[in-house]
């Protein structure tokens, strides 16, 4: 998880990309990631390390995925 998170952070284009297991439900891992755009993303898709990431799932006893991708302007404080 740590290569995966310093060669993603290295992208350019990348704001931010953390891995945080829920307080809640142990074992369970939220991906945050934050991009400068579309192409970036789609190029962090098809990068060698995230192939490499989804080989080693099944080692890492991964098991399901769920993928949410949102379009936002600009953060605000509140």
């Amino acid at each position: 998880m740590k290569r995966m998170v310093d060669a993603s952070r290295a992208e350019e284009g990348c704001i931010e990309y953390v891995y945080a297991e829920d307080v809640l439900e142990p074992g369970l891992i939220h991906v945050k990631e934050r991009w400068n755009g579309q192409a970036e993303l789609d190029r962090h898709f098809a990068s060698k390390h995230i192939a490499e990431w989804r080989a080693a799932w099944s080692g890492l006893e991964i098991s399901d995925r769920n993928l949410f991708v949102y379009d936002v302007d600009e953060p605000r404080r509140t």
